[in-house]
């Protein structure tokens, strides 16, 4: 079968290699579509996460779906759930499996991913998709899933107003969350180099503005009558989306900083910060997510079909990442099979 790994900074190739076999409690996927995530970007082109490091060539990916290949689920359709958890550990217990002190996640070093035609992953992980949802929207439910768990950590409810500071895929899917959370007022920005995502915010019902020296925070500030957003959610991962998302949100409000910092590091204005008595949270992943990010799809109060812009078959893999770096779409989607 055909495996796509990274090897360093910026070196994606193709290997062949032989197809997996599963192990006790594990199943054979045959996969059929892997989402290019913004943290893949990073891996392929930093080869790094911050303290973590590609030491051995790794199979990227983990916004995944595929079919199941033999045993009593054979032709089942599913979303692959990346996160294999203990079970065991104190967080595991107390439910924050996000949290798993022992968590294997596919497609961060060392564990490999679901860039390769077939997967042997275990079967509990192996979420069961309806007929009515597709292969790509059950892998776009990983990222929805980690849009989700912002949401709920940001506590957005009827008459909420938000800001989201980065307009890529999880942007994007937390203005649809919160619209359907009831949201009435929604501001999102991004740089003015990409107006194709500005409009997607717009049709998602936002009030989009192109970064511009600070006027769309004050535009922010002047349609909130000076107060600001309840909630602010920074999903760029640029130091400036971070001090964006602390000057529009009110005082007392919630910051909920999502992207991944090419540089590991975050930073603000701590006396706005301070003087706002914020309440700040750094999001990381998700948990319990998968069942109502498929009743979202399915139900179409979520449209995650729309935010994929660029298809890919494994052969073209580097292409893809480079289309996924440039930000010229959305959300790319690889093919394996």
């Amino acid at each position: 079968m055909q495996v796509a790994r990274i090897h360093g900074s910026g070196d994606l190739q193709l290997h062949n290699e032989p197809v997996p076999t599963p192990g006790p409690g594990e199943a054979l996927v045959r996969v059929t579509a892997v989402g290019v995530c913004g943290s893949d970007v990073h891996w392929w082109r930093e080869g790094r996460i911050g303290d973590d490091r590609v030491l051995e060539p790794l199979v990227l990916g983990h916004e995944c779906a595929g079919v199941i290949e033999g045993g009593e689920r054979h032709g089942e359709h599913v979303a692959i759930d990346p996160a294999i958890t203990c079970g065991r550990c104190e967080f595991c217990r107390r439910g924050e499996v996000n949290l798993c002190a022992a968590l294997r996640f596919a497609g961060h070093a060392p564990h490999d991913g679901a860039l390769r035609e077939y997967i042997a992953w275990p079967e509990h992980c192996l979420v069961p998709l309806p007929p009515s949802v597709t292969d790509i929207e059950g892998a776009m439910l990983e990222p929805l899933g980690v849009a989700l768990y912002s949401v709920d950590l940001g506590g957005v409810s009827p008459g909420t107003s938000v800001g989201v500071f980065g307009c890529g895929t999880i942007g994007l899917s937390v203005i649809q969350l919160a619209r359907a959370a009831g949201a009435t007022r929604i501001f999102a920005t991004d740089q003015p180099g990409v107006p194709h995502r500005l409009e997607a915010a717009r049709s998602y019902g936002a009030d989009a503005f192109a970064v511009s020296g600070g006027d769309e925070i004050a535009a922010i500030l002047e349609a909130t009558g000076g107060r600001g957003v309840d909630v602010a959610f920074e999903a760029a991962g640029d130091p400036d989306a971070v001090e964006t998302a602390v000057a529009a949100v009110k005082p007392g409000g919630q910051a909920i900083l999502i992207g991944i910092p090419s540089k590991d590091r975050i930073a603000f204005t701590a006396s706005t910060a301070r003087r706002k008595d914020l309440s700040i949270r750094v999001v990381h992943r998700m948990k319990h997510t998968y069942p109502r990010a498929i009743q979202l799809v399915e139900s179409g109060r979520v449209d995650v079909r729309s935010l994929v812009t660029h298809h890919y078959p494994l052969a073209q893999v580097v292409e893809g990442y480079a289309i996924a770096q440039e930000r010229s779409g959305i959300k790319v989607v690889i093919a394996p099979v």
